[in-house]
């Protein structure tokens, strides 16, 4: 597996969705993950960027992601494009 550069994290009540690339923009990950999986799969990953829409519960887990070395980066939610 390539190594993963950037992380699109989608944020929800029970099960998050992942969507990771590596630095030439090929997809190596999609995943979804339940809320007491999130913790532990940020905390195997190497160090990358993660970017998330900015809500209610972004900055609890930008806080808990942003523990293991990764930068978080919150964006406004008009910037965010769902497929």
């Amino acid at each position: 597996m390539n190594e993963i550069s950037t992380i699109g994290l989608d944020l929800a009540k029970n099960v998050f969705q992942l969507h990771g690339v590596d630095g030439s923009g090929e997809v190596v990950l999609r995943r979804q993950l339940r809320r007491g999986a999130v913790e532990r799969f940020f905390a195997q990953l190497p160090p990358c960027v993660v970017g998330m829409e900015a809500c209610g519960s972004a900055h609890h887990w930008a806080r808990v992601i942003g523990r293991y070395g990764h930068q978080v980066r919150l964006m406004p939610p008009a910037y965010v494009n769902l497929m």
